[in-house]
């Protein structure tokens, strides 16, 4: 589904990223660890098409993904419908003037009937405890309360493949267990998880590997109990 090939992504004239090969394939999970710095936002944000390599390719699901391609409305539009990103900081992701707006405005850009898009934003209220928030402006919530609806608008869109950074911050015990349970669910559905964490033991059922970024290279990688050096 993904593939990385000696891709190299620079920021403001520094390397970030430097050599990365990375392959996933359809329904894996992979945790994403390592210290602040490391390159795990990066490669997050390279995987959604918002940052591109200076060097290498990037290709989701065999097309090839570069600045030039995305500008080709329709393929941004696919691209987009099919791996959903949930930001590390909710506020640089939620932006409508209420909940259920929230949820709807994915839906509506994938051009969905009013009845579906009720359907979806209805069905992602109820998964995520939203209800009573739904006439809410995301701006007041909690970040706990930002977060599950972070990942609900995630939710609505149904994507195959999704990126999550840091998805257990501003969550507490009970709210983390809850999130490792429903990414759980989606691996069993079938999605592809890429998730960037400092608590890869929240995520330690997940069916997958653990790869570990140091100075922009994936250092170290784990599959069950084995290390094997990249």
């Amino acid at each position: 589904m993904i593939s990385l090939k000696n891709v190299t992504c620079s920021l403001g004239g520094q390397v970030v990223l430097n050599s990365v090969n990375l392959t996933v394939k359809s329904g894996e999970a992979v945790l994403l660890t390592g210290a602040n710095g490391s390159g795990k936002t990066t490669l997050l944000r390279l995987l959604n098409g918002l940052v591109f390599p200076v060097s290498g390719e990037y290709r989701f699901q065999g097309e090839l993904i570069t600045a030039s391609a995305l500008r080709r409305h329709r393929l941004a539009k696919a691209f987009h419908q099919r791996l959903g990103y949930v930001w590390q900081n909710p506020d640089a992701q939620l932006f409508c003037a209420s909940v259920a707006e929230e949820l709807a405005f994915g839906p509506w850009q994938m051009g969905l009937t009013a009845a579906e898009v009720q359907q979806r934003a209805d069905d992602a209220l109820a998964m995520f405890a939203l209800e009573k928030l739904r006439d809410k402006p995301p701006y007041a919530l909690s970040g706990g309360e930002k977060r599950r609806v972070a990942l609900a608008a995630i939710f609505t869109m149904n994507p195959v493949a999704w990126t999550l950074d840091e998805p257990e911050s501003y969550l507490d015990a009970p709210g983390r267990q809850q999130l490792a349970a429903f990414l759980q669910e989606l691996q069993a559905a079938g999605k592809t998880l890429i998730i960037a964490t400092h608590h890869p033991e929240l995520f330690a059922e997940l069916d997958g590997c653990e790869l570990q970024l140091a100075d922009g290279h994936i250092a170290a990688g784990r599959f069950a109990t084995d290390w094997e050096i990249f």
